[in-house]
């Protein structure tokens, strides 16, 4: 018999995300972090992944999760993110999809009120995909609200072959390394993408394995998840940035980046220049909007923390059974960067 996959593909703010709900193959694990450590040590898990991301069936860029219990009954389900190169610790666009997908599909029942949380678990911790409906249950929306976010580090130096540039390093799920666009004559726009994405793996990279970019409390979040290039446009009392971010190796996140965008909430907190209450109109590449705020406070590691909420939207794209032919020689499939 051929290998047979179902999904159900959506996308949030642009950036697509396919939903495994059921993978077929045990995935081990005491919670979520754990089964995402099993899943990237497993042949035949990873092996799916690469299927269903990789050309013929998916695209360099492609991104998504495989469904997996949640680490406790007070979650309704647990995921683990993959894209090309393997499997994420955070997504916050992602959160949103399967928010969206877990009202529309029935998985969780639509409050009468209008607004449903879905609590979901991830590698870093549990999230929440707050669903907006109107009365007759259409899905108006959703907000993700993320595990609490913090500086790790502030105007880093890094040599880089556009010279020197600062960057700050903030965890919000993933860790981040944050650059002013404009000190290195980039912008954030469409005809600036190969340079953008060359730029983002180079800082990546350097800062991958440095001090600052180990997690003071589990070493498996550490290393430099993503680097967000942004330009800042605010004017008249409002906050307003665009931001474009290569996460992985290489890969361009379409939507203004969930966990991204909760990192620079942190960043702009920290550094006064977002007020507490105050609203980020954080834009993408491709000109996609997420309105973000903190919702919380604390401290996490000793350090200042803001708990973020992140307003968007996702839209079922289609549904896919994926085949594999075993005369196929191309399997599990190919990237071209």
């Amino acid at each position: 018999m051929r290998e047979r996959y179902a999904t159900i593909d959506y996308h949030t703010a642009g950036e697509p995300f396919r939903i495994v709900p059921e993978l077929g193959i045990p995935i081990e694990g005491a919670d979520v972090a754990s089964k995402r450590v099993f899943a990237m040590a497993s042949p035949a898990i990873d092996r799916v992944r690469q299927l269903l991301c990789f050309e013929p069936r998916g695209h360099a860029d492609m991104y998504g999760g495989f469904i997996v219990e949640p680490n406790d009954d007070g979650a309704h389900l647990g995921v683990l993110f993959w894209h090309k190169d393997g499997f994420s610790t955070a997504c916050g666009h992602g959160t949103i999809a399967l928010g969206v997908w877990a009202i529309e599909s029935g998985l969780v029942a639509a409050e009468t009120s209008g607004t449903t949380d879905v609590i979901i678990d991830v590698p870093s911790g549990r999230v929440t995909a707050r669903v907006h409906t109107d009365p007759d249950g259409t899905v108006t929306g959703a907000d993700f609200i993320n595990v609490p976010g913090y500086v790790l580090a502030r105007q880093v130096p890094v040599s880089t072959s556009r010279g020197t540039v600062l960057a700050d390093l903030t965890f919000a799920g993933a860790i981040y390394a944050q650059v002013d666009a404009s000190t290195i004559g980039l912008s954030i726009e469409p005809e600036d993408v190969s340079e953008i994405i060359a730029f983002g793996r180079e800082v990546k990279w350097l800062l991958n394995d440095s001090p600052h970019a180990q997690h003071p409390n589990d070493e498996r979040l550490s290393g430099v998840y993503g680097t967000i290039l942004f330009s800042d446009h605010s004017a008249d009392g409002v906050v307003r940035q665009r931001n474009a971010t290569v996460f992985a190796d290489g890969e361009l996140d379409r939507s203004p980046c969930g966990s991204g965008t909760c990192a620079r909430v942190a960043t702009l907190t920290e550094q006064g220049a977002l007020p507490v209450g105050s609203e980020l109109v954080h834009d993408s590449i491709v000109g996609s909007r997420f309105l973000a705020r903190v919702v919380a406070e604390g401290v996490e590691a000793g350090r200042r923390a803001t708990t973020t909420q992140v307003s968007g939207m996702a839209y079922k794209t289609g549904e896919h059974v994926f085949e594999v032919d075993p005369r196929d020689e191309m399997t599990p499939g190919f990237v071209l960067r």
